[in-house]
């Protein structure tokens, strides 16, 4: 059983629904819990919300935490998962927020810089990630992650 087939097995297990806000990864989270069959039971949208503007409108980040603490926050990453989750009206919701580079780095954050909040039944945790390799290595490692994380936190509840 692959990564997103377990995350799906433990989201069937609890009779969860889920959906997915990303960023620096564009999609490729939805896409993995996508390739799962059965995930159309639980799976009904997702949102990428690229831009600032987008994660405002779509998700209900505040304005304020952009401006204090950037897009790539864990401040921002709890908003996109708790507005995701209510948007979406779902049991869980995963959230990405990053810089895959390899340009927009900076020494406060470098490439590879990426934030994951989960956030299941209003409870969410957000960790902070360093990923290492190119913008596709760190869009691929930030999804592994965040599927690891949706299957432990699941495991918690």
């Amino acid at each position: 059983m692959n990564l997103e087939e377990k995350a799906v097995a433990c989201l069937k297990e609890k009779g969860y629904t889920i959906t997915t806000a990303e960023s620096c990864t564009g999609g490729m989270l939805a896409s993995r819990l996508i390739n799962v069959p059965g995930i159309s039971e639980l799976y009904g949208e997702g949102y990428i919300t690229y831009s600032n503007e987008a994660k405002e409108r779509l998700l209900g980040v505040s304005v304020e935490a952009l401006r204090r603490y950037g897009a790539v926050s864990a401040q921002v990453a709890q908003q996109m998962a708790k507005g995701a989750a209510a948007a979406a009206r779902t049991d869980a919701a995963l959230s990405v927020t990053g810089i895959a580079g390899p340009d927009g780095g900076t020494e406060q954050k470098p490439v590879g810089l990426v934030y994951i909040g989960c956030c299941i039944r209003g409870r969410t945790v957000v960790t902070e990630n360093h990923f290492e390799g190119s913008r596709l290595e760190i869009r691929q490692q930030t999804t592994r992650r965040a599927l690891e994380m949706l299957v432990e936190c699941l495991m918690k509840q």
